[in-house]
């Protein structure tokens, strides 16, 4: 789960790290009142999306007169803002971010995830702030330096220091700067999130470390324990028909192909979408009922698959271990009956009460294209799909 950058930043403040002070608005009213509130005499209209990059695209702008806020905000409200994260067809601000502006003498780059392959939280820290870090990665890797941090002790006062003087904060400022790190990572791991973010955290004229940007994303599994985050969601920002997946536990992600898959289980959804490609065929979704599907949560699968204006195929690829065979194809039968399905739809079944599931596909007198086994099921998908 994402969140917007105004509300990253208040989470790194209850964790200590400083950011500039700010409102999120979402009139022009709001954000004319905010920066006479903020005072001072320059502020930053931001453009609030999930996505990054919005400076390039036009969703950021520095203002120095009050005036000034409102006209930027009248030209970023309500704009498609595109970047390399939107896509071509860009995302609707419906909000913004005033922030008091700031005097920068130095930008740096921090951020966290969580590195499998040593099953610990990494700390990232670069000089090259302001800057992608994947771009960093690609021509300067050495600038990059890493950390990774002991679950049991924590990010310690000398593994931050040393990072901090690494990416060259001057001596002055450690104190905050290691503030700051600690901050983001007591954020990271009390918050389950799976990133966390500043870019650029800045050391401004007078020796002040702020979080000048700030991004976190939250691992979704672990929600249940932070109603507070899940407060902060924004739908407007999601994929509706992914909303509309979440609301029936249907693991959804809509994609750029014309073949539905509905399958049960996230490894086999994957290697569905990867046979189909295998065999020329362009999935238009990973879509994974899980291990409790019914009839209901069949058919509302069907359902979202069918919004695709695009869909050529379905293809229904099942292993009944938890999920019995004979279930699932009751739920395709009664779903295909109800969506008064039109595309071509093949079906392989195998697992517990395989051939209880395919008896009742056959005698369902629907045009269903059973499969043998997977390679079968894509073949036919892909061929039915270009016919």
């Amino acid at each position: 789960m994402k969140i917007h950058e105004y509300q990253a930043k208040e989470i790194l403040r209850q964790f200590g790290v400083p950011t500039p002070r700010g409102h999120a608005c979402f009139t022009l009213d709001e954000a004319e009142n905010a920066a006479r509130e903020l005072g001072g005499s320059a502020w930053v209209v931001k453009a609030q999306i999930h996505a990054g990059g919005r400076g390039k695209g036009g969703g950021v702008k520095v203002a120095r007169t009050q005036q000034e806020v409102r006209d930027y905000a009248g030209q970023i409200l309500g704009m498609q803002l595109v970047t390399h994260q939107t896509g071509a067809a860009g995302q609707a601000v419906r909000r913004l971010l005033i922030e008091e502006g700031a005097n920068i003498a130095k930008e740096y780059y921090v951020g966290m995830v969580i590195d499998r392959s040593r099953q610990r939280v990494v700390l990232m820290a670069s000089s090259e702030g302001g800057m992608e870090i994947e771009e960093v990665a690609a021509h300067a890797p050495e600038k990059i330096h890493k950390v990774w941090i002991d679950p049991v002790a924590g990010l310690t006062d000398a593994e931050a220091d040393a990072v901090a003087r690494q990416i060259g904060i001057p001596a002055a400022a450690l104190p905050q700067a290691r503030a700051c790190l600690q901050g983001l990572y007591r954020a990271f791991v009390e918050k389950d999130a799976m990133l966390a973010e500043i870019n650029p955290l800045v050391l401004t004229a007078d020796q002040r470390v702020i979080a000048l940007d700030a991004k976190i994303n939250f691992d979704s599994n672990a929600l249940y324990r932070h109603p507070e985050i899940v407060a902060l969601r924004d739908l407007d920002e999601e994929d509706p028909a992914e909303v509309e997946a979440s609301k029936f536990d249907l693991s959804y992600i809509a994609l750029d192909g014309n073949i539905g898959c509905l399958v049960n289980g996230a490894g086999l959804a994957m290697a569905t979408m990867d046979i189909i490609k295998l065999y020329g065929g362009s999935p238009a979704n990973f879509l994974d009922v899980g291990g409790g599907a019914n009839k209901e949560k069949v058919t509302e699968a069907f359902k979202l698959m069918l919004k695709n204006p695009g869909l050529r195929a379905i293809l229904v690829n099942i292993f009944g271990g938890i999920m019995k065979c004979d279930v699932i194809a009751e739920g395709v039968v009664a779903a295909a009956r109800e969506v008064h399905l039109k595309v071509p739809l093949v079906v392989r079944l195998e697992g517990t009460n395989v051939d209880l599931g395919k008896k009742i596909l056959a005698e369902s007198g629907l045009p269903i294209i059973s499969a043998n086994n997977m390679a079968d099921a894509a073949q036919k998908a892909v061929n039915a799909a270009l016919s």
